[in-house]
């Protein structure tokens, strides 16, 4: 349903006990009440209890019959199951909401958050990108987190597949945060499910304004991402497509006023069309951290990590784990055997799993062999046969030095 046509003014005084808040949460979640009617409300009636008892009648005003406000029982169900998993809910205006977003006019009212909430008052950078990002791509990510997380800078991503993942990997020592889809509860996508934990586990901190035990759906993404921009001083898009959510976070980040910085990509790369178009309309280019830096100057008020080790470039956890090779079926071995026939399906699947990772991390831009088996975190041994069949076929090709690119048409 669509929300009722109000528009928003300034975000009100926070609320003050418990009760106060069960009815904030229960304002928010009542039908059609989005962010914007949320604050139009509390701005005319002054709480969110004399904007509940007003609510059914600005519904019927707006032609909505037989209105109901949010339970207050659906309403204390969810911040029960928020504790349940340690998860604090951060209303407008408590201290410890992140200014930055706070001063947005569609800042959301309430937030759950698990993890460390100390982080959000930190400055914060969004690095953002492909789901299918390139090895190049993927090495880019860690080298801007590593370097932002040195200045003491914390890196802001979405937790999804590709740069995000390479980002929060990175940055777990010096600090993340993940703007999720759905609810803080909800692991999306599901291999990174430890990443998550140990976000939470190592001082950063899973954001989200979405009900607890919501699952992630596609409209949910763009509004997420209004979230990421928002939080940080600048965005910096690493991988993107011309048509990407990447884009839509560097929209909001210049609706917002952010600063949109960009990585160059190779013409004939299509996961870089989306940061060549920002460049070329006037988005800052990034080659490290330093540039990030550079560019914030005075607005980035921050002290350097103070006991941060030389962080290695962690390889990326892919979609699909594989295991070490299979063991060949003996000469003795029946064709017929059910066992051995699925061994060898397993194997078949693996293999072409593995040649689609292949192609699906190289591009026109040469990358080092060894540095794509890193990514893939396969065995060399599994690595060179499909190589050498890729060449072959004219799909990639080799340079020297151990360089490796995609062939494109």
């Amino acid at each position: 349903m669509t929300e009722l046509k109000l528009s928003s003014n300034h975000p009100p005084l926070p609320p003050t006990s418990e009760d106060n808040r069960v009815s904030w949460l229960r304002l928010l979640r009542s039908r059609r009440v989005g962010v914007s009617t949320f604050f139009r409300l509390m701005n005319e009636h002054g709480s969110a209890e004399a904007a509940l008892r007003a609510l059914p009648d600005v519904a019927a005003a707006a032609g909505v019959q037989n209105y109901s406000v949010f339970s207050e029982k659906d309403a204390l169900k969810e911040i029960h199951a928020a504790k349940r998993i340690g998860a604090r809910m951060l209303c407008i205006g408590d201290a410890a909401y992140p200014a930055d977003l706070a001063s947005l006019p569609d800042a959301p009212p309430i937030l759950w958050v698990r993890g460390d909430v100390s982080i959000l008052s930190r400055p914060m950078i969004a690095l953002i990108g492909a789901r299918n990002a390139s090895s190049l791509g993927l090495r880019m990510a860690r080298f801007l987190a590593r370097d932002l997380g040195k200045e003491g800078l914390v890196t802001v991503s979405g937790l999804a597949r590709g740069v995000d993942t390479a980002a929060h990997q990175t940055s777990l020592e010096t600090g993340t945060v993940a703007v999720l889809g759905g609810g803080v509860d909800v692991v999306y996508p599901p291999e990174n499910a430890k990443l998550m934990d140990d976000i939470v586990s190592k001082g950063g901190a899973l954001l989200s304004e979405q009900p607890i035990g919501t699952r992630p759906l596609a409209r949910h993404f763009p509004v997420r991402n209004r979230i990421v921009s928002g939080l940080s001083k600048a965005v910096v898009v690493i991988e993107a497509a011309a048509k990407s959510g990447s884009l839509i976070t560097s929209q909001a980040a210049l609706d917002q006023g952010r600063d949109v910085m960009a990585v160059p990509g190779h013409p004939f790369d299509a996961r870089a069309g989306g940061c060549n178009m920002l460049l070329r309309d006037g988005a800052r280019l990034v080659r490290s951290g330093q540039d990030v830096i550079d560019a914030l100057g005075p607005f980035v008020q921050c002290e350097p990590a103070k006991s941060v080790a030389e962080i290695p470039e962690t390889p990326v956890q892919e979609d699909l784990h594989l295991g070490t090779t299979q063991a060949e079926p003996s000469q003795s071995t029946s064709v017929k055997d059910p066992d051995s026939t699925m061994r060898n399906q397993r194997a078949l699947t693996k293999a072409a799993e593995l040649h689609q990772q292949i192609l699906d991390r190289l591009g026109p831009s040469p990358v080092q062999e060894d540095q794509l088996i890193r990514d893939l975190q396969a065995p060399t041994g599994k690595v060179n046969p499909i190589l050498t069949d890729l060449e072959l076929d004219g799909r990639i090709r080799r340079a020297p030095g151990g360089y490796l690119s995609l062939v494109t048409k």
